[in-house]
């Protein structure tokens, strides 16, 4: 618990490192408030064909619970950044001290997973106040407690990716490169900048495999469903299927739709899978 304090305590006191743990969260609002969200907007009533007020309100839907599944990410990476300082500056120290190293790495883990949740929350919580704002239904009970469970799965399976990653990071500067990269590519991984649909076929299947992606999915149901079905209410059920598919709302591999508790799934799956696997790396490296 002190090692988890510890850790907390130096990233929210970093100013800097918590601004950097969320810019790529600040580069996807800011862009959807410039010009991407009219952009789609256009692009979605043109293929329509009719005008309405739902329109906007489903791009804001489908672009900030991709916004919020981005934050279980980069808050998690931002958290990381921690292990990477101490690996550089105080590596010996703690090797020496009467902390285990299970205990040490345990801290870090549990530290970054808390940063991310409070991170991810917060993140929902703005979302949701301006969807409100925009004229969507408020979330209900049912609904809120499936965002809070979406969230605690999506920073799990966030973290123990990022977490994989950061055990062969050395550096600061490398963990700076590697920040930047994951950043820069997250928000096209997710669907968020441009509709996964339009992507080639090999790209929308890179896409589909990324498990992350499943966790903005879940959060698109949550939020953007509702309002789907009222702007396609008058359109063929294939119409707001496709358009589903499309936003990345749900994915299809082969003849098999995926659904909420599929993406669930997958999520939990590939939070066991990467923390075993940096277990055994670590175990092998004597780490």
């Amino acid at each position: 618990m002190q090692l988890i304090k510890r850790n907390l305590l130096i990233f929210f006191r970093d100013k800097a490192a918590v601004f950097f743990s969320l810019f790529s969260v600040l580069i996807i609002l800011g862009l959807y408030m410039l010009f991407l969200g009219s952009i789609m907007e256009e692009g979605l009533q043109e293929g329509l064909g009719f005008e309405s007020d739902k329109i906007s309100v489903v791009i804001a839907s489908l672009t900030l619970a991709g916004m919020v599944a981005v934050t279980s990410v980069t808050s998690c990476l931002g958290a990381l950044g921690v292990s990477i300082s101490d690996k550089e500056r105080a590596g010996k120290d703690f090797r020496t001290s009467p902390a285990s190293r299970k205990r040490i790495l345990a801290g870090y883990i549990f530290s970054s997973g808390i940063i991310g949740l409070i991170m991810t929350v917060a993140a929902l919580v703005i979302c949701i106040v301006y969807l409100s704002v925009k004229g969507a239904a408020f979330p209900s009970p049912a609904d809120c407690a499936l965002l809070l469970m979406t969230s605690v799965l999506s920073v799990l399976c966030g973290n123990s990716i990022v977490f994989f990653v950061t055990i062969f990071i050395k550096s600061q500067n490398a963990y700076t490169s590697i920040s930047t990269i994951i950043g820069t590519l997250i928000g096209f991984l997710m669907g968020i900048y441009i509709p996964i649909g339009t992507f080639p076929v090999p790209v929308q299947w890179v896409i589909k495999l990324f498990p992350m992606t499943h966790a903005a999915g879940m959060f698109k149901q949550i939020l953007a469903d509702g309002e789907l079905a009222e702007l396609f209410s008058a359109a063929p059920p294939e119409t707001l299927e496709g358009f589903r598919e499309m936003y990345g709302v749900v994915f299809t591999y082969g003849g098999y739709t995926s659904g909420f508790g599929f993406s669930a799934i997958v999520l939990a799956a590939t939070t066991i899978l990467f923390y075993t696997l940096s277990l055994v790396i670590m175990r092998l490296r004597h780490d």
